[in-house]
């Protein structure tokens, strides 16, 4: 079961994904090679450039695809089919239900909860997959309900791969997939010690192109 999991899930590096079932959704596309337009939802963590990207977000987004950002972002962009959502708000967006959660640091102020940037719940085709967004180990993380889950472990900026694996105890989740490693900051050897450390199946993603 893991393993068709992650089947569903496509890595760019970083903390950029594609989601794929009965729609595709981004999250956070950045470093895209090539040109899909296949995305029919792309959800934006928040405002730094590794994860706010115009220009890949032109790379997958088609006509009529919905782009979601925080609610704090409102008035920092401009595109035809935005979708603003605050924290603790959950919508269904074309079709696919999308849960707000809090995402910030608690020991850095790279991403001060002040700043209200978020991660997601996506229920794909009953697949809930939690995108943590750039944060640390915090104690929202006791209530969310997810299939998979895709957590920083690079450290610097988000949590260390230490900090994920007791993220994950905390979530429970039946697959954890680790992230934000590989540029920037964080080298394979994170992703491998959380793979060692954590209390559920763990899948070290390879870039997809």
């Amino acid at each position: 079961m893991p393993e068709r999991l992650a089947e569903m899930i496509d890595w760019f590096g970083h903390a950029s994904f594609r989601f794929r079932g009965s729609k595709t959704v981004y999250v956070d596309p950045w470093k895209i090679d090539k040109e899909s337009h296949d995305a029919d939802i792309i959800l934006i963590t928040h405002e730094h450039y590794d994860h706010y990207s115009p220009d890949d977000i032109k790379k997958v987004a088609g006509d009529t695809t919905i782009v979601v950002f925080p609610e704090s972002m409102r008035d920092k962009v401009d595109f035809i089919n935005a979708v603003f959502l605050a924290r603790g708000e959950r919508q269904t967006v074309d079709g696919v239900d999308v849960e707000v959660v809090a995402a910030f640091n608690t020991n850095k102020d790279y991403h001060p909860d002040s700043k209200d940037w978020v991660g997601y719940i996506v229920n794909l085709d009953g697949i809930r997959i939690y995108h943590s967004g750039d944060t640390d180990n915090i104690d929202e993380m006791n209530s969310i309900s997810c299939d998979v889950a895709l957590l920083p472990v690079s450290g610097t900026y988000v949590m260390t791969a230490v900090e994920a694996i007791e993220a994950a105890r905390r979530i429970g989740p039946r697959l954890a997939i680790p992230m934000h490693w590989g540029d920037i900051v964080g080298g394979r050897e994170d992703a491998e010690e959380f793979a060692r450390g954590a209390p559920c199946p763990v899948v070290i993603k390879e870039h997809s192109t």
